[in-house]
């Protein structure tokens, strides 16, 4: 059983991510290829940070990369991607969505309290 209780963050997180892409891939398919789709993952990502921390959320960047990679960008189904400038556009989101959570992550963690110094009176 705890490992059923581990596994429900890193399962809710993925079935997050999955939902993204099947409604990106649907607005792809019906808006004849959207362009730059692959930044509505930020929120998901940013969600997933503020409810189970840094760690599942840079997973989560990392899968949604993969994803849309796949699913997003020409051509589909494969990993290749065959734009330069669409190249760039998968780093820049994996590099904001890494750092995203870990600054969303640091934001909701309790703050510390700071020690004072030893008054001399």
């Amino acid at each position: 059983m705890p490992v059923l209780k581990r596994m429900a963050p890193v399962a809710a997180s993925l079935a997050i991510i999955f939902a993204v892409t099947v409604g990106l891939f649907y607005i792809r398919d019906t808006n004849g290829g959207a362009q730059h789709l692959i930044f509505f993952y930020l929120l998901p990502t940013a969600f997933v940070a503020m409810i189970y921390g840094s760690v599942l959320a840079m997973f989560c960047a990392i899968v949604a990369t993969l994803l849309a990679t796949f699913f997003l960008y020409p051509p589909i189904y494969s990993f290749y991607v065959s734009d330069a400038r669409e190249v760039g556009e998968l780093i820049l989101f994996a590099g904001m969505g890494l750092i995203g959570a870990k600054c969303v992550a640091e934001l909701r963690r309790p703050s510390e309290k700071v020690a004072e110094p030893d008054r001399l009176l």
